[in-house]
């Protein structure tokens, strides 16, 4: 049998190389991805509340941070319009990531920078704390409810690039209806356990403190901490809060009261029973939990299809009536 030619060993020597070259680049362009998304692909997903066709798809980690926003300006009094030019302007400056650089001084989900007066280096990758600064920051623009986002948000950040806000809003429209419980059953995580050293209850009620605020739950009569609690970051929020929490004796569940804020017709109930529901969802991940259920409705973590599922088909379209508590299984 002959030898192959020397064209052929370059040919095949060429392929290799290539196919070499290929594995590079796609592994390349995993990395890059797991670094934009914080570590891993989409696992969150909010829809349109009236059945349309827009919807966002998201990290847990960004879950965590959005919710974290959404309970801060709330807790604060402030409008969904407030949430929503937040959530927009985190996304735009972070990625709605805590990242812990950015231009010249600039640090976590708003890009804040310690020398212009924001706080601390410490203070400012506190989500809490940091969404509290930009809150308190936009409650100072005149009629910022009317301005366009783009306005407001630049009023407050003083960007080089203040356009960049508008291609978020409509995403960050989404995640405030849902966040701030006016759009009921509208988001859902897939709820992969993250790599929280702490989880069960006592993580619950510590992220419920550190996102609601300490004084806010325990106004309410809850029982927060414990022994087991780890320790909560310095919150932003301020009170205001009627939701509760105390676990159910020997088991894995956390129940959060709704009692009524006002209206007749049940629907500050309903908003902020939805709201606490959905930050729940966010945090699935992060403090393994397993199931939320309220108002007639439940999400559960590992569920190929992600969605709120009607448990009682009589309340399942979130009537008042089911509207009492939310509840909170955890997987630990």
């Amino acid at each position: 049998m002959s030898e192959p030619s020397s064209s052929s060993k370059r040919r095949g020597r060429l392929l290799r190389t290539g196919a070499a070259l290929v594995v590079l680049l796609a592994v390349a362009g995993y990395l890059v991805v797991q670094y934009v998304t914080g570590g891993t692909g989409p696992g969150c997903k909010v829809v349109s509340a009236d059945g349309g066709a827009a919807s966002y798809e998201f990290t847990p980690e960004q879950a965590v941070n959005a919710a974290t926003i959404a309970a801060v300006g709330t807790n604060r009094g402030l409008p969904e319009r407030a949430v929503t030019i937040a959530l927009a302007t985190a996304l735009q400056e972070s990625g709605l990531r805590n990242i812990e650089h950015g231009d010249r001084d600039s640090l976590g989900l708003f890009q804040q920078r310690p020398s212009q007066g924001w706080g601390t280096p410490k203070e400012i990758m506190d989500p809490a704390y940091a969404a509290g600064m930009f809150y308190e920051h936009l409650a100072k623009v005149p009629d910022y409810q009317r301005l366009p986002l783009t306005v407001a948000a630049q009023r407050v950040q003083r960007s080089g690039f203040p356009e960049a806000y508008a291609k978020h809003e409509p995403d960050a429209t989404l995640l405030a209806a849902a966040l701030t419980g006016r759009a009921a059953a509208t988001l859902t995580c897939q709820g992969r356990p993250g790599t929280a050293r702490t989880t069960g209850p006592d993580a619950v009620r510590a992220a419920l403190v550190r996102d609601f605020g300490r004084d806010a739950v325990e106004e309410a009569g809850a029982e927060v901490g414990g022994a087991a609690t780890p320790t909560p970051s310095p919150s932003a929020a301020s009170p205001g809060s009627d939701s509760g929490t105390g676990s159910d004796s020997g088991d894995r569940t956390v129940t959060l009261p709704v009692p009524a804020r006002g209206g007749a017709d049940g629907r500050d109930v309903l908003e902020r029973g939805w709201q606490l529901a959905h930050w729940a969802v966010a945090n699935a991940s992060a403090l393994h939990i397993e199931r939320v259920a309220y108002a007639g409705r439940e999400w559960t973590a590992g569920v190929t299809d992600g969605q709120w599922h009607a448990t009682d088909a009589k309340n399942g379209d979130g009537s008042a009536g089911a509207a009492g508590a939310v509840r909170i299984t955890t997987g630990g």
